[in-house]
């Protein structure tokens, strides 16, 4: 099937992927995520009227978020937009997507604002009051690393998902380096010509503001935080878990940045995009979860459901952006479709520039529209996996011309 709403070409953005403890660390997720969403707007002549529905997807509470979009779109000079506040972990952009698309599909709106936003630095540290316990003392937790480290459902921490998925698919270290080494190479296409295919969708060199929002603290030329990757280097890592095959070298970092976009009906979509000539069309969405402590497998039956929706075959999809948090999520899904492993990702992934959680999907999804752009037009496939042992996936098309 083919969606009502549209992505113009180009009314989308992202900030820089900001390595934690990093340029981004001081600055609250929802206001920083309506400062960029007000400037990226006004640099495209889109007037606050012109939307009238927004999502925002935030993994990690922040103060005031409670508020969520109204206050969010408020900040960004929508003030008369309201709509829902989503977390669904990594899968948190895709859902905001789907989330859009439907607002739109039902006829409830024209043309909607998604902001994804996430700050892992500096994440909270929560208190819950138990006055009925002994002593009245309550439980606690921080609210970024307990959860990366235990799923309550299970008990395991993220990385031994992964690595339950390598033992039982025999995916060894070096396997996983050397699509870490491939990785690599594919995110220095996206800096080459002084970074002409990040400067589409990413403002550089880039002014990362002060907490107050009032002045600029310091400019930075893009993404930070990316480790070099080599053979040799990789080579005398050390797997992180006993026994294990996953190393530090094998899997993303966390991550502060946020990305948004707009959706909308076609005739709109025309009027906001860079390029009438460009059309780009969401054909499907799917969603799946897997046995309990195998979250890279989700991504392969969530694929298959959304182009099952589109009514398309693996064999029909010219090009592939994931969420990797593991290089194993690659091996798996190249293994389980028959796409090449060395063919997806172009340009950049989660696995090289980093782990926001709710912006990522959203910035995979924009690189992807331009890697097909670059290419003519194709039909594109994002799918990334999230805690929970779930995963989202978007198929879309991208005309040019004609």
């Amino acid at each position: 099937m083919s969606f009502i709403a549209e992505i113009p070409f180009r009314a989308y953005w992202s900030t820089p992927f900001c390595k934690w403890q990093g340029a981004l660390q001081h600055l609250h997720p929802l206001r920083f995520s309506a400062y960029i969403a007000k400037q990226e707007l006004a640099a495209r002549h889109i007037a606050p009227e012109q939307i009238d529905h927004a999502v925002l997807g935030t993994t990690v509470i922040s103060h005031h978020a409670f508020f969520g979009l109204p206050w969010v779109a408020s900040l960004a000079g929508l003030g008369h937009v309201t709509g829902p506040t989503i977390l669904q972990a990594c899968a948190t952009g895709a859902r905001c997507l789907h989330v859009a698309a439907s607002e739109i599909q039902s006829g409830m709106a024209n043309a909607s604002l998604i902001f994804t936003t996430d700050r892992i630095s500096n994440g909270p540290h929560i208190y819950y009051p138990e006055p009925g316990a002994p002593g009245g003392t309550g439980t606690h937790e921080d609210w970024v690393m307990d959860n990366f480290s235990f799923d309550p459902a299970g008990g395991n921490s993220m990385i031994q998902t992964a690595e339950n998925v390598a033992r039982r698919y025999g995916i060894t270290t070096a396997e996983q380096h050397e699509i870490v080494l491939r990785r690599h190479q594919q995110y220095l296409d996206a800096l080459a010509n002084d970074k002409a295919f990040q400067k589409n969708y990413m403002r550089l060199p880039f002014d990362v503001p002060r907490p107050k929002f009032d002045k600029v603290a310091q400019t930075i030329d893009g993404d930070q935080g990316i480790t070099a990757s080599t053979a040799d280097g990789l080579a005398r890592l050390k797997p992180v878990l006993p026994d294990g095959t996953v190393t530090f070298g094998g899997q993303t970092h966390p991550a502060d940045a946020n990305a948004g976009l707009i959706l909308a009906r076609p005739e709109q979509a025309a009027a906001l995009s860079a390029d009438r000539a460009v059309r780009i069309r969401l054909l499907g969405f799917g969603q799946a979860r897997t046995e309990l402590a195998h979250m890279p497998m989700a991504t392969v039956p969530a694929a298959r459901r959304a182009l099952e929706v589109a009514g398309l075959s693996m064999q029909q999809i010219d090009a592939v952006k994931t969420h990797n948090p593991f290089a194993v999520n690659d091996i798996y899904f190249a293994r389980e479709t028959g796409f090449d492993v060395n063919a997806m990702n172009n340009y950049g992934c989660s696995l090289i520039y980093g782990h926001p959680q709710a912006p990522m999907g959203t910035r995979a999804v924009i690189e992807l529209i331009e890697e097909l752009a670059l290419r003519g037009g194709g039909r594109g496939l994002f799918v990334g996996c999230a805690a929970g042992d779930g995963a989202m996936a978007v198929v879309l098309s991208v005309e040019v011309g004609g």
